[in-house]
């Protein structure tokens, strides 16, 4: 046998407790991809595209090269996931999230995990480049969290394999936080990091955090005001991110071993993360309200539209069968006056009756007179009119015949009921039920 260790965790799974908020995101979740009852399978049988919500929150950590990003990761996750060093270690992006087994994953896996992040293919060369780490820890907020570690960023010759700039603002375009490492240790005015961080302050700012990370290697104090001043008057040159209101914490590692005078502000980190958490539920839970009403709204507009159209389409019926009752009778009479014309009317009478013989005289006599109202020689001409008239009947008929509207079958408006019934009576009850219990978590009974 080997002697290899396995990899430790940080804790078992059996040790896992469901916190309020993760258990609300999930049950979110499960209405949207319920296979027979699922608002994204009913939406799309309505013809809208509705995504399901996330069950986490995405924290994407950038900066330049050795800024402290992994030993972050491993620091929140308390668990050695990412490696990390002096040298550029994370050449990728590497996913990091909680799960039921330690696993890692390839590029391909990890797209099939987090699908919404496809168009990463679009960037060439990202998908060699792309991980995912798996870990069952749920230490700190981490099992709500999937962090994304970005590669270290380095100015000169550096050639990338892909096109690094565009890949971090796409990404920070999806994330729900940004954290920008700067490092002390004079990588910190890293042109390449500056730049992509102004592109993504244009963008989505407000997701934009700043920290002086390792501040406990930056020396004296007056060394680390002296960086951070550094820091400042180059993000203050550029217009996009000269802001009022600008913070950069100082964070670093703690270390019993070696302890630090320098103020370490890292639990913020943490706060903001459990904010953005919380936010994210609301927003959930916000969202669900407003896809249940887009559907609402949806079945009652597709109600009314096929009742429109169900009268439109007698209408159309109407014309069809007027045109095409008269594109038939009218030759048909023309021809039939003819052949009475060939009878005696005591013959007729013989025929069909009295009753009957006299209508058809009546109206076969008003043919024969039109018939020698015309010279003899336009009569050509008027047959050939006759034909053309009729055949426009005919031409209409069939037009009309085809201009009705698809309407919805009994079974399609009774599965629309049901659906309504559905999501008022089922989903709505249930989000006003997880809204109540998640306040109930954060407020004192007096104030509910």
């Amino acid at each position: 046998m080997s002697g290899r260790k396995p990899r430790s965790v940080a804790n078992p799974l059996e040790s896992a407790i469901t916190t309020p908020s993760e258990r609300i995101l999930k049950e979110c979740f499960s209405l949207y991809v319920d296979n027979e009852n699922g608002l994204v399978k009913i939406a799309s049988s309505l013809g809208v595209r509705l995504l399901p919500p996330r069950k986490k929150i995405v924290v994407m950590i950038m900066g330049n090269h050795s800024a402290g990003k992994s030993s972050f990761i491993n620091w929140y996750v308390e668990e050695h996931i990412q490696k990390t060093g002096v040298a550029i270690e994370t050449q990728g992006f590497t996913f990091i999230t909680s799960g039921r087994k330690r696993e890692s994953l390839t590029g391909n896996a990890t797209l099939h995990l987090y699908p919404h992040f496809r168009p990463l293919l679009e960037f060439k060369g990202v998908m060699d480049y792309l991980s995912a780490e798996i870990s069952t820890s749920k230490q700190k907020k981490f099992s709500l969290v999937t962090f994304v570690d970005t590669p270290g960023l380095v100015d000169g010759d550096m050639i990338y394999p892909f096109d690094v700039n565009s890949a971090i603002t796409w990404l920070g375009e999806q994330a729900d936080l940004i954290f920008v490492f700067f490092d002390p240790m004079g990588q910190a005015l890293c042109k390449r990091t500056l730049n992509i961080v102004e592109k993504l302050s244009e963008k989505c700012g407000d997701k934009l955090l700043f920290y002086l990370s390792k501040a406990d290697e930056a020396g004296k104090e007056t060394d680390r005001q002296r960086v951070m001043m550094q820091i400042v008057q180059e993000l203050c040159r550029r217009p996009g991110l000269n802001k009022c209101g600008f913070e950069m914490p100082t964070i670093y590692i703690p270390n019993p071993q070696k302890p630090s005078r320098c103020v370490n502000q890292i639990d913020g980190i943490c706060q903001t993360i459990e904010k953005t958490i919380n936010q994210a539920v609301q927003k959930t839970l916000d969202q669900l309200e407003k896809d249940c009403d887009l559907i609402c709204s949806t079945i009652t507009r597709q109600l009314e539209q096929d009742r429109t159209d169900v009268t439109y389409n007698k209408s159309v019926r109407l014309y069809s069968f007027f045109c095409g009752a008269l594109g038939v009778f009218l030759p048909a009479l023309f021809i039939l006056s003819f052949i009475v014309n060939t009878f005696s009317k005591e013959q007729l009478d013989e025929l069909l009756g009295e009753g009957l013989a006299r209508a058809l005289i009546i109206f076969t006599g008003i043919v024969m007179y039109l018939w020698d109202w015309i010279p003899e020689d336009g009569q050509v001409l008027s047959v050939i009119i006759f034909g053309a008239l009729c055949y426009l009947l005919i031409f209409l008929a069939k037009h009309f015949a085809g201009q009705g509207n698809k309407t919805l079958t009994k079974k399609e408006k009774r599965t629309m009921a049901e659906y309504s019934d559905y999501i008022q009576d089922i989903v709505k009850t249930k989000k006003a039920k997880l809204y109540e219990w998640y306040l109930h978590q954060c407020a004192a009974e007096y104030d509910l």
